[in-house]
């Protein structure tokens, strides 16, 4: 995950926007050496009001310090703050952030949960319930913001590379697969979510109580995906150059509840346009545009049609569509 040094740290951001009110002060020479860590903390600032408990001890300071360092995984006292929790938690260092996030996380505090969780997976990186539980609250957090798109994006990527990695390092953990199939199937990757739950079915063959309404519950998301994994299969077949076999498959939709996918007239214009059809690839991109009107990718398509037919009319009119939503998102962007 972006948390682990495999690309950009997608939600580290924000995380620590939501700790700005995060008190810090150094602990005097008295207290630290009443608690053994004059020699890891002087000089040192330590966050004396995380939100995390009401009196000051070596456990609520802790705690504050794996919120602060779950947040910025490159903060400048995180081999300091680390050794505290060790010395604080002993071999149960892990188990006692988890523990916290868990708490949290039940709380409805989920972006302070992740925090936790990501700290915990600085001391185990392949801790099961730090994976598990990062995921779910990475989860919980996009559910609940509906304005932030990029937050939304950022939140749901790093829920799904974390049920990823969970499912990769711990095969055998159903409930990793379960959410991962739905990460999936809300990104439109149907035949991977189809994958992944019939994983999630397979491990819990000889499941009972929670898991059989799981397992119902599941068999009939795989029924619904029989559709979906045909269109997108089909949809692969056009973008792997098997235009005629793909068109085919997705025209048995364009009649059904699909007809208003507009990804669906999108891939047979393409598909059209690829078998030398222009008339049948511009009718299927105008179709297409009808549902994603401000599409400038899909004008781009008929544009090209028409100067390849010869139409300059329509090739200019959809340039100057192309046009205007340009200077439209320009002056947005400029507050005009």
């Amino acid at each position: 995950m972006s948390m682990n040094n495999r690309g950009r740290d997608r939600i580290s951001e924000y995380l620590i926007d939501s700790n700005r009110r995060v008190l810090f002060d150094e602990l005097s020479e008295r207290y630290l050496r009443s608690v053994g860590a004059e020699d890891l903390l002087s000089g040192v600032p330590v966050p004396v009001a995380a939100g995390l408990g009401e009196e000051l001890s070596n456990a609520t300071v802790a705690l504050g310090m794996a919120r602060v360092i779950g947040a910025d995984n490159s903060f400048p006292y995180k081999a300091q703050y680390m050794e505290f929790m060790r010395r604080t938690f002993g071999e149960n260092v892990v188990r006692a952030i988890v523990a916290e996030g868990a708490k949290l996380g039940g709380s409805g505090d989920y972006e302070v949960a992740a925090m936790m969780f990501r700290a915990a997976l600085l001391f185990d990186p392949k801790s099961q319930d730090a994976l598990y539980l990062y995921g779910r609250a990475c989860k919980d957090a996009y559910e609940i913001e509906t304005q932030d798109e990029a937050y939304v994006g950022n939140f749901k990527a790093e829920s799904i590379e974390a049920f990823e990695l969970l499912t990769m390092l711990h095969p055998d953990f159903a409930m990793g697969y379960y959410f991962l199939g739905y990460g999936y199937a809300n990104l439109g990757l149907y035949a991977k979510a189809e994958l992944t739950w019939k994983d999630f079915m397979r491990l819990t063959e000889d499941g009972a109580g929670e898991a059989d309404d799981l397992r119902d519950e599941i068999a009939g998301r795989l029924k619904s995906l029989e559709d979906p994994v045909r269109i997108e299969q089909a949809c692969n077949m056009i973008l792997g150059g098997d235009y005629l076999t793909g068109r085919n498959t997705l025209m048995e939709y364009a009649d059904t509840d699909f007809a208003n996918w507009w990804p669906l007239w999108y891939h047979i214009g393409t598909a059209e346009a690829a078998l030398g059809n222009a008339a049948a690839a511009i009718a299927a991109y105008r179709r297409a545009l009808a549902l994603t009107p401000s599409n400038t990718a899909l004008m781009q398509e008929l544009v090209e049609i028409y100067d390849a037919v010869g139409d300059a009319e329509n090739a200019a009119k959809y340039r100057r569509k192309i046009e205007i939503i340009a200077n439209n998102i320009e002056n947005e962007r400029r507050g005009n």
